[in-house]
């Protein structure tokens, strides 16, 4: 038992490294100026989010007030992230106090009106995607003594992992541009008002709400199924009795756990706005736990990433990497691949998971220093390599960064891993590191990627990871919906669903009535399916925002095939063309805000303000409703078992067992889940 203290007090040692190093040095949101050039900067006045998550998405509503204290007009630039598989539609801009809505134009006119109505003194806003998450706002002129307000509403799903639920409100933006680096200079302080508001409406029993990193947020229960949280800076006094200053350098991040037990479930959201119009869906799938638990011995390959990106989060790393050797099986081999600039079979092949070998091994990582360029490619070249095709093997690649050395492009990663017989899991450190890359490999390999946030509590995500690669999965999944003719669905190809995965599935369909849905799969290489029926509505007005997160899933299947198989403009001009007709930014399309009688001037029709306004009276209308139930196959149950939580089975693991369970890297691996505890206690 003292043994097993020790022990313990070891795990929540490393749990305290983990929280306090995984943070590199990072940029974050905030008012962009270059450096040494000598212009004058603006202020952030205020910032002020409301967040609301019901039916199955977010609604994130981000005012800012940007302020000139100089006697010159200026130009406001801002950069931000936002949450992958969000969709920005609306962007809006106060001229003379009124404010007008942008309409989404093609990336490089929009700059150029931009530029050209800056040139001629008029009030013009520009938002554009940068990069893979990144955005950037402009705005002209902020007038001397003066200030200017805008709005940005952006809409993302919600998945439920194991029971628990997150939310990820990026303020973080990565710092692996250098070039950027070099010549921007960020200024992240809200010299005014912060404040954050969060609505949680679910449509089950919610048991407990945290955030990881700001526990100066209030949380309020209204009921079993609806929570608040707020916070406001201008409650909080600093030591010499001036208001305290928010800034905006540190990812706000909300978990909540709902109630244990549940049984899985079919959840249905609609939109449908009269009998002959177009309709659109979202069917959410929460599966019951019926994938068993792994116990054969099997092989781990980690490929990590030792860029100079990772300064400042190495040692936290081999730190994680002691711990989680701890709960290797005898049974288990372990290969360690680094890379950088180029790549190194560290472990030189498979060693035997003794703790004889597991301990020289992370000696021997504790002695290096990170440094070079990301050569992800060589990296993971060297770690498909001699494969036991009589083993079970797991690949864990881990980064926090952009491959900058070697091959970049998309498609040739996916040649690497065609027609290889791995599962490839991938670990995504920040908000700038190559998603779409990093989440292709993983789907073409039917593994998962796994985001993790600076303000992530790292034990519990990588908990949510070991239970899934611990326990089968389901594998050549097919849904096939009878009854009602549906199209367009997304995804397309669903692929493989984890223990504790949802899936949620976009689509249209044109009649109400009633609809048969079959889910088919693998277990253990074994077919199965799961069948249940409900009704699909005649007429839905509830959520209009269903059509833009349906259509961002359509631009999100079409840019990945431009990244898999090279620039095609057939694709480019469906993006396009989706993205006007839905009013999103994209890598392609912009939003522009012009003074009222400009945007006729260069032909551009105000279709998204339009779109806007329906939004907008659908979301007055929610707000004073209650809780709705959208589950839809209570008559006839999908699934006859709980879904997967953190209880039963070996014991119960509660709220603060998620911070327990650890035990894999901190960003980079981990493994079986058994044995070596028993065998030190």
């Amino acid at each position: 038992m003292k043994q097993s203290l020790k022990q313990l007090k070891r795990i929540i040692s490393a749990a305290v490294l983990l929280l306090t190093g995984i943070a590199g040095a990072t940029q974050a949101a905030g008012l962009m100026t270059p450096i040494n050039s000598g212009q004058s900067e603006l202020t952030l006045q205020d910032h002020k989010v409301k967040v609301t998550i019901a039916d199955g998405f977010a609604t994130t509503t981000v005012e800012q007030v940007f302020a000139n204290p100089h006697a010159q007009d200026l130009e406001a630039i801002y950069s931000f992230p936002v949450p992958s598989r969000a969709s920005v539609g609306e962007f809006t801009y106060w001229i003379d106090g009124a404010p007008v809505h942008g309409e989404v134009v093609e990336k490089q006119k929009a700059r150029d009106i931009y530029e050209q109505e800056k040139q001629q003194g008029n009030h013009v806003a520009l938002t554009e995607q940068e990069s893979y998450q990144r955005f950037e706002i402009r705005v002209f002129p902020v007038k001397a003594q003066n200030s200017v307000k805008i709005r940005l509403v952006y809409l993302q799903p919600i998945e439920v992992d194991h029971g628990v639920g997150r939310f990820l409100y990026p303020l973080e933006s990565g710092g692996v541009d250098e070039a950027q680096k070099a010549f921007w200079s960020t200024d992240p302080v809200v010299k005014g008002q912060f404040s954050f508001e969060l609505e949680l409406k679910s449509g089950f029993p919610v048991e407990a709400l945290r955030f990881p990193k700001h526990s100066q947020f209030q949380l309020e229960q209204l009921g079993p199924q609806h929570w608040r949280a707020h916070y406001d800076s201008r409650a909080e006094i600093a030591e010499d009795g001036s208001a305290s200053h928010f800034s905006l350098d540190e990812d706000i991040l909300l978990y909540w756990r709902l109630q244990q037990g549940l049984p899985g479930a079919v959840e249905l959201v609609s939109y449908k706005p009269d009998a002959k119009s177009q309709g659109t869906f979202m069917l959410t799938l929460t599966p019951s736990d019926d994938l068993q638990p792994l116990n054969s011995g099997r092989d781990w390959v980690l490929i990590l990433d030792m860029s100079g990106s990772m300064s400042g989060k190495y040692q936290t790393l081999i730190e994680g990497v002691r711990r989680g050797f701890e709960k290797f099986g005898p049974e288990d081999r372990v290969r360690i691949v680094l890379f950088n600039n180029s790549s190194e079979d560290f472990s030189g092949g498979y060693v035997n998971a003794t703790l004889a070998n597991l301990d020289d091994l992370a000696n021997r990582l504790a002695a290096r220093s990170p440094g070079g360029g990301t050569n992800l490619m060589a990296g993971l070249k060297m770690g498909i390599k001699s494969l036991d095709a009589d083993r079970t093997t797991g690949i864990w690649l881990v980064t926090d960064g952009v491959a900058n050395v070697g091959e970049t492009q998309q498609k040739k990663f996916l040649e690497v891993i065609k027609d290889k017989d791995l599962r490839l899991f991938t670990m995504i450190l920040g908000n700038e590191a190559n998603r779409p890359l990093l989440d292709a490999l993983a789907k073409r390999s039917n593994g998962f990627a796994l985001e993790v946030s600076n303000a992530d509590d790292i034990m519990g995500q990588l908990t949510l990871a070991a239970s899934k690669v611990n326990h089968q999965a389901l594998h050549d999944i097919e849904v096939e919906v009878d009854g009602v003719k549906v199209g367009d669905l997304q995804p397309a190809t669903i692929g493989s669903l984890y223990r504790g995965q949802q899936l949620q599935l976009f689509g249209h369909y044109w009649k109400g009535g009633d609809v048969k849905v079959t889910v088919k799969a693998k277990r253990g290489g074994q077919p199965i399916s799961y069948r249940t029926q409900f009704k699909l509505p005649e007429q839905s007005t509830e959520l209009p925002e269903i059509e833009r997160l349906w259509a961002f899933a359509q631009i999100d299947e079409l840019m990945a095939e431009q990244r898999d198989f090279g620039e095609d403009a057939d694709r480019k001009d469906a993006v396009v063309d989706l993205a006007k007709q839905y009013g999103l930014v994209t890598e392609y399309t912009s939003m522009l805000v012009l003074e009222a009688d400009r945007f006729a001037e260069h032909g551009i029709e105000q279709k998204n303000a339009q779109r806007i306004e329906t939004e907008q009276k659908a979301r007055e209308t929610r707000k004073s409703q209650p809780v709705v139930d959208r589950q839809v196959d209570k008559q006839n149950p999908q699934y006859n078992k709980p879904r997967s939580g953190f209880s039963g089975g070996g014991g119960s693991m509660g709220w603060s067992g998620l911070t327990l369970l650890l035990l894999v890297v901190v960003g980079r691996q981990f493994a079986g889940m058994r044995r070596r505890m028993a065998q030190g206690s």
